[in-house]
């Protein structure tokens, strides 16, 4: 099957570009040059990967990313002209898998779709075993509940809303039980070797975590913090 991209990009030789470079790779792709029209098309055409520009007319990236990601799960790359950690940093407590910044080289571009739209393949066939298996793929932690196969995770009965990367660091937490993981462990494990945001990243999503999953996320019991390292994970 086609993967579909949608661009959104309202600077049109580099829409353009986009557009030519991704079909000349076998790509379906759509376009938009404004936040409006591409919340439209997410939801008409279900693309597989967004490249979101942060600086759009109306409703600019960051805003998008926001209602995309309430509504769907798929990987989201942010375009940014500025190189301002501030903007990559809110990109991501967006939603946004990953950012690359302008100019950059198309290659690198194409690299890092691959990757994304490879690594959201990988998890499609893991999470879905046949039917048999399923009650194996659970995970109990007290009041937690993961179901492997579903991609859910519960707590007390109650389904939780975790962003895609929330739920990715919750699952390789649970196979990884009692050890003590880096951040740059959980950087490349997680989030993949291409990706070029910091240990910040993990940091954000960890917090995120504690949230939903812990009874008091100022005093955390599940997710625990090894000071200089990174954390563990004792359910």
């Amino acid at each position: 099957m086609t993967e579909k991209i949608l661009v959104v990009e309202d600077e049109l030789v580099l829409r353009e570009t986009l557009e030519y470079n991704l079909k000349k790779q076998g790509y379906e792709v759509c376009t938009a040059a404004d936040g409006h029209t591409a919340l439209a098309l997410v939801r008409e055409e279900q693309p597989d990967l967004i490249l979101l520009d942060i600086m759009l007319p109306g409703m600019d990236g960051i805003e998008v990313c926001r209602v995309v990601r309430q509504e769907h799960n798929l990987p989201i790359l942010m375009l940014t002209a500025r190189d301002d950690e501030i903007d990559k940093i809110v990109g991501l407590e967006v939603g946004a898998d990953d950012y690359i910044t302008k100019p950059f080289s198309m290659r690198e571009l194409l690299a890092r779709i691959k990757a994304h739209l490879r690594r959201v393949r990988l998890l499609r066939e893991e999470s879905a075993p046949p039917p048999a298996a399923h009650s194996e793929e659970q995970r109990r932690f007290g009041d937690l509940q993961i179901d492997l196969s579903r991609r859910e995770v519960y707590r007390d009965g109650e389904l939780l809303h975790l962003k895609p990367k929330e739920y990715e660091l919750l699952a390789y937490f649970a196979d990884h039980r009692g050890r003590v993981l880096s951040r740059e462990q959980l950087l490349e494990d997680v989030w993949g070797w291409d990706f070029s945001g910091g240990s910040r990243t993990v940091d954000v999503h960890i917090r995120w975590l504690r949230e939903k999953i812990e009874p008091d996320p100022a005093n955390p019991t599940r997710i625990i913090t090894a000071r200089g390292i990174g954390y563990r994970f004792e359910g």
